[in-house]
């Protein structure tokens, strides 16, 4: 990893660079965040069962949408406690806040993943 400060880049030359750095965080957050491979692996089969069993195509979507929703919150979650990390590895109770929340954060998603696929499963 570089210290190096990037040069700002416009048009097609900055859309270019913002995807590749998306696709650098997905790849540094799946190598390093098991709880990000558990759930991308959750998603991988539940995603193509939300497509099959979803009555409609709405329920569908709040199906898969609720997926994509958990893996996002995941990298939110990783990007605090990275951040939090880069000051120390001493305990801290504002660092400790902060990773609760985010793990918080998580916890309600799959929640809400469960409450999602049982309305639009049974009711």
């Amino acid at each position: 990893m570089t210290d190096k400060v990037p040069e700002k880049k416009t048009g097609i030359a900055r859309v270019i660079a913002a995807t590749r750095y998306s696709l650098e965080g997905l790849a540094a957050t799946f190598r390093s965040e098991a709880a990000f491979r558990q759930e991308l692996a959750l998603s991988l089969v539940l995603v193509p069962l939300g497509l099959w069993l979803g009555p409609t195509g709405p329920a569908k979507a709040a199906m898969v949408g609720s997926i994509m929703l958990v893996l996002i919150v995941e990298l939110f979650n990783s990007a605090i406690e990275s951040l939090v990390d880069r000051f120390g590895p001493e305990w801290n109770a504002h660092a400790k806040k902060a990773k609760d929340a985010g793990s918080a954060a998580v916890v309600v998603a799959l929640w809400n993943v469960a409450i999602v696929w049982a309305l639009c499963l049974f009711l």
